[in-house]
């Protein structure tokens, strides 16, 4: 079975949103805090060899800058790795290798996640991550979080994401301020009731 891995790039109040989409004031918020050791740090995060699992949305911002990008580690991993895409227009992906989920998108990414191959990748595509954590299918998160807050955007949880359980696996903060959390999945919501 893959390991499908959530990366988020999230502000300290939960704002994923990079793009101007909507009146979005705040493009691209996360560049101040580039840095050599970032890049690195995500590089790693990422890993060699991965498939890269992705809302349509998401799939038509990359594939209009990824398949352009100068070569490096990062463009040539996105570029190399198979794209499954959550789509209701398939005949018009472009940006390969890639397949569509198909019409059921959680029947598709388990099917996925039960064939051989690498780990799968999601990032962006707030809709199909709040379908993932909905049905139990990430295995672990790995925030990016940057020491801003931005009031407005795209938030990685949706309103009624169902309640569930973590445990951190690992945390690493750069001296940029940016904190790089991972957390593995760890089952329904245990309440806190004394007795």
């Amino acid at each position: 079975m893959r390991n499908l891995r959530i990366i988020e790039h999230i502000s300290l109040d939960g704002v994923i949103q990079h793009s101007d989409d909507g009146g979005f004031p705040y493009r691209d918020w996360t560049a101040a805090y580039r840095s050599p050791e970032g890049r690195e740090a995500v590089l790693a995060a990422h890993g060699e060899r991965f498939d890269l699992l992705l809302g349509r949305h998401t799939y038509d911002l990359w594939s209009g800058y990824w398949p352009k990008a100068p070569s490096d580690p990062m463009a040539d991993r996105l570029n190399a790795a198979t794209k499954y895409v959550a789509t209701h227009r398939p005949e018009s992906l472009e940006w390969g290798p890639f397949e569509a989920l198909g019409p059921d998108v959680v029947e598709g990414v388990r099917r996925v996640k039960a064939e051989d191959g690498p780990g799968l990748l999601v990032s962006g595509s707030s809709t199909l991550t709040s379908v993932l954590l909905a049905h139990g299918l990430a295995d672990e998160v790995l925030f990016i979080v940057y020491p801003v807050l931005l009031g407005t955007g795209k938030r990685f949880f949706a309103d009624g994401t169902p309640a569930c359980a973590f445990e951190l696996a690992g945390n690493r903060a750069l001296p940029s301020g940016i904190v790089l959390s991972t957390y593995r999945a760890a089952g329904p919501l245990k309440s806190g009731v004394a007795g």
